[in-house]
């Protein structure tokens, strides 16, 4: 702080308390952080080292002249922000529906502004007495108060204090909302084959943190082995995955299994049960049943192969072989198809009509027309056995 003035005794004084800071090249005030300097006859310096609060104020430099003359300066002290500690809330728990009140009060020069928001980036939810609802994400008092507080409120609460005097200041405040365990199944139901691995789950809410574990129908409780695969997994401060898979389903595990949740507040559990969903039913896969042998019985695609050769003399015999297939496969389409009796009692006539027939003709026949009659008979049993089929 300098004061100009030609060569004359001067002084520096604290003008708010009259103390004598010095007196021309002599330090008179017991403060070791007081220094005085000059340049010349003309420019004399007040020193203050590490500048406190309580340097703050007005300084004056006097000149001993007749009249005696003095300049005056102020001293601006500013001080970033700090927390007053008996003023300010910690970590609080509260229930569920009840109200949170947390405050936060700094100092510091000039006066600090105060500010609160949530770490996850959350919206902060306020509610009036009315019902209101009022979503901020930056809600600007000393003191924060959420009335009918719900477990989405629960977190940690940013309280930032700032003034333009770096460094800002910022307290967390964790507020835990205590409620009751819930539990949320998805499916109450599942069906899965023997043999399988299934999987089961439950989401769980609770506050405090809640013992989660699993038991059968028989209170017999379910832990991790060869045959069971038990997991918990944390989702957020208040909500809980739980998983158990059962490997490799057997008659012995369907039932029920339910999933139980508890804290100090109370208990509660839910109840998932496993069925048994049957797996495809086998086909019959003998020669005449299967759908691919029929795809090769048609006498168009390998005639020779399904009925000999031309030369063959006697076609009573190959009337009578191709006869005796047809009843066959007759035999087992009424087997098969036991719940469309009287459809099938209707083909069997048809099929006997046709049989008929032909055998009438053959006899009148040639040798050398034993191969085509042959042929259109087994056409017309692809065509039965067709719609047999369908």
């Amino acid at each position: 702080m300098p004061c100009t003035e030609p060569w004359r005794i001067q002084g520096w004084v604290k003008a708010d308390t009259k103390a004598i800071q010095a007196i021309h090249v002599h330090v008179i005030t017991n403060n070791h952080r007081v220094a005085v300097s000059h340049n010349g006859p003309t420019v004399w310096n007040l020193h203050i080292r590490s500048v406190q609060e309580e340097d703050r104020g007005q300084y004056m430099c006097q000149i001993n002249t007749d009249p005696m003359k003095s300049q005056i300066g102020y001293l601006d002290v500013v001080v970033s922000p700090d927390f007053i500690a008996e003023e300010t809330s910690g970590d609080i728990m509260v229930p569920e529906g009840g109200t949170a009140r947390v405050s936060c009060r700094a100092r510091g020069m000039p006066e600090p502004r105060v500010m609160w928001r949530r770490e996850d980036g959350a919206d902060i939810v306020l509610r009036e007495s009315n019902g209101i609802k009022t979503k901020v994400a930056v809600y600007e008092e000393e003191v924060l108060t959420l009335n009918k507080i719900s477990r989405s409120d629960m977190g940690a609460y940013l309280c930032i204090a700032s003034n333009g005097v770096p460094p800002s200041v910022s307290k967390r405040i964790i507020i835990k909302v205590h409620f009751h365990p819930v539990i949320q199944v998805p499916n109450q139901l599942i069906g899965a084959p023997l043999g399988t691995d299934t999987t089961l789950e439950c989401y769980v809410e609770s506050s405090p943190k809640s013992i989660n574990y699993w038991v059968r129908d028989s209170n017999e409780m379910v832990i991790s082995s060869s045959k069971y695969e038990v997991m918990n997994t944390v989702i957020s401060s208040f909500e809980s995955r739980m998983a158990l898979t059962v490997r490799r389903l057997t008659e012995e595990d369907i039932g029920g299994y339910r999933c139980v949740a508890k804290n100090s507040l109370g208990e509660t559990d839910s109840l998932i049960r496993i069925y048994e969903i049957l797996g495809p039913t086998v086909r019959n896969t003998s020669p005449v049943t299967r759908r691919g042998d029929l795809k090769y019985s048609t006498p168009i695609e390998d005639p020779d192969e399904q009925f000999g050769s031309a030369e063959r003399s006697d076609d009573e015999d190959e009337t009578t072989d191709v006869t005796d297939r047809l009843q066959y496969q007759t035999r087992n389409r009424t087997v098969q198809h036991t719940t469309n009796s009287a459809h099938e009692q209707k083909l069997s006539n048809k099929v006997r009509k046709i049989s008929n027939k032909f055998e009438i003709k053959s006899g009148f026949e040639t040798n050398s027309c034993c191969r085509v009659h042959s042929y259109n008979l087994h056409i017309a049993i692809l065509v039965l056995n067709f719609y047999a089929y369908n």
